[in-house]
């Protein structure tokens, strides 16, 4: 299968590096040169532009920061809709709205093309190794024809449903992840203001019902001080804004959500929209005076699960 994929930023390029160094037929593209180059040096094709990318492909994938910018790499006269054609697949993996992807992929599928969402999810640490989880929303015919390719780029891939399915679902996974992180900031500080060791909490905290994902790989790049989990107050806002606009349009209204989006655009005033999104902790330090920090603990995370191939989840009736 030949594959296009656009957008090489934190995610993208470990899946389209996922793809690349499976054997793939890759041809890549994205506005900044320093990060296309090594792509190209290892065997990639240079994708001259959307539309020829899916003239060339039988699968194109995009991997982008925004809603807007997937509608234009879509949407321009060089777009991929200007290429797209009967039996080709368009990917969308992006974390983008539910009623964007949907409206994309009715055109796409009045081009006799055939769209998904697939968004994934799990940290930027397991897409470098093919261990990220992978929702897809769209056609079971069509994810069955996309399964090959999904397997290699993730490990537990989950067919969600209609188009657009798989947004909604990624998003409320990364409401609820921001939802934890910020709780974790507070008790990491409440901790080290009441005379805990840091070290004793952070294991007091993994052994325990409290525990989870973002703890196991956030609190200790927090702890570290470096907060860099390749995720930035920026995309927090984006991703807990449309989890809140899905809410918003159900008529539910909610107290947590609109509280993280506060918090995060403050974190994004005080510190730059393109600071970590685990440094949010600071606000906590400032406030009271202190450093949230201790010995012994990594400065990034890396997946030391070895590369495996991926599998169906099948959901339990």
């Amino acid at each position: 299968m030949k594959i296009g994929f656009i957008g090489l930023g934190n995610v993208g390029g470990k899946l389209a590096g996922n793809l690349l160094r499976n054997g793939f037929d890759l041809t890549v593209r994205d506005l900044n040169e320093q990060t296309l180059r090594p792509f190209i040096e290892k065997g990639a094709k240079f994708g001259e532009s959307p539309k020829k990318m899916v003239e060339s492909s039988d699968l194109v994938i995009t991997c982008l920061p925004s809603p807007s910018v997937s509608a234009a790499v879509m949407e321009d006269q060089d777009g991929i809709l200007a290429g797209m054609s009967a039996g080709k697949i368009w990917a969308e993996m992006s974390t983008t709205d539910e009623a964007e992807v949907i409206r994309l992929g009715e055109k796409v599928k009045n081009l006799e093309g055939e769209p998904l969402d697939c968004p994934v999810s799990g940290g930027c640490h397991r897409a470098a190794t093919g261990n990220i989880s992978i929702l897809a929303g769209g056609e079971r015919s069509t994810f069955e024809k996309m399964l090959p390719v999904l397997k290699v780029l993730g490990h537990r891939i989950l067919h969600t449903g209609k188009l657009g399915s798989a947004s909604v679902l990624k998003v409320l996974t990364n409401y609820l992840a921001t939802a934890n992180l910020v709780s974790l900031c507070e008790a990491l500080t409440t901790a080290k203001k009441a005379g805990m060791d840091l070290n004793t909490t952070y294991e007091a905290i993994r052994i325990s019902s409290g525990n989870s994902f973002v703890h196991e790989t956030e609190s200790q790049v927090i702890l570290n001080g470096s907060r860099d989990i390749n995720f930035t107050m920026d995309l927090v806002i984006k991703d807990v804004s449309l989890f809140q606009a899905i809410a918003e349009r159900e008529g539910i209204s909610l107290e947590i959500s609109p509280l993280l989006i506060d918090i995060f655009k403050d974190g994004e005033k005080r510190y730059g929209s393109r600071e970590w999104s685990p440094n949010i902790v600071r606000r906590l330090e400032e406030s009271c005076e202190t450093v949230v920090l201790a010995s012994g603990f990594p400065d990034e995370i890396v997946d030391d699960e070895p590369e495996q191939s991926g599998e169906e989840v099948l959901v339990r009736r």
